[in-house]
């Protein structure tokens, strides 16, 4: 999968999975009543995070907010926070994200600095996955433990032989779309990091040879061969001889025996 590809189905995802942790927030169905061995059928009840609902057989529905905050459980108080702060993070993710696309070329922006976009909306759309599943979580654990202990106080009554009417609640399906939501923005999330990295410029390492540039009147001398830097003055033709580097001043001033023959 190419890197376009991986950061275009993680943006995807993550706006599907922000939507549906919205959604989630705003249902009512985080609860909803047990109709299982329950004589009375004719008023259908649920619970959201921010009010409670009657629904009855006629079809008319009445919806009472919580109107306190205070009085109501810590866990219910610690969802909503939760549900709150993944949809902050999400939104700020996806406004980060929007920017660090590659097929989105805003001004001179390297990819480099796309690469870090991408990167840090992808670390908060993780986040605020991992806090729509854990309050979804939470709010369902709640749920198991009060379902359990409100089926054991329906047969505490003489030996368990009356069975005494009380409202017990289960999963509604505002937790599934809770679940699958998180799941999508963690997911989403993930690809957007994978993707940062065939964003981000490859370094390529060079190894370093330093060169000392010699003096303007400097010549080295290795086994009678003479090298200059070419700034020496031209007025003067050099031959190379096998005693070593002499001119034609210094032959024509020290002739040889070899001169007269």
């Amino acid at each position: 999968m190419s890197t376009t590809t991986c950061q275009v189905v993680g943006f995807l995802l993550s706006i599907l999975g922000l939507a549906g942790c919205i959604t989630a927030t705003g249902m009512d169905m985080w609860s909803t009543q047990d109709l299982y061995d329950n004589p009375v059928t004719s008023v259908f009840q649920y619970e959201g995070l921010w009010r409670s609902c009657v629904r009855q057989s006629s079809g008319f529905t009445e919806c009472r907010p919580f109107f306190t905050i205070l009085g109501l459980p810590a866990m219910l108080q610690a969802v909503r926070a939760l549900m709150i702060v993944g949809i902050v993070l999400g939104a700020i993710g996806l406004l980060v994200s929007i920017f660090a696309l590659k097929c989105i070329r805003i001004g001179s922006m390297e990819d480099s600095a796309k690469a870090n976009m991408t990167l840090t909306s992808g670390i908060m759309f993780i986040i605020s996955g991992l806090c729509a599943i854990a309050g979804v979580s939470v709010f369902a654990n709640m749920l198991v433990t009060n379902f359990w202990m409100s089926t054991a106080n329906m047969y505490s009554g003489m030996g368990g032989m009356v069975q005494t009417v009380q409202t017990r609640y289960t999963f509604g399906s505002a937790l599934f779309v809770g679940w699958v939501a998180g799941g999508l923005t963690l997911i989403g999330g993930v690809m957007m990091c994978i993707a940062c990295r065939g964003l981000a410029p490859q370094e390529t390492t060079y190894k370093a040879v330093s060169y000392h540039a010699s003096g303007p009147n400097v010549a080295y001398k290795t086994g009678g061969f003479k090298a200059s830097t070419g700034f020496e003055p031209t007025t003067k033709n050099k031959k190379i001889y096998d005693g070593g580097a002499r001119t034609e001043d210094e032959v024509q001033s020290h002739p040889s025996k070899y001169d007269y023959v």
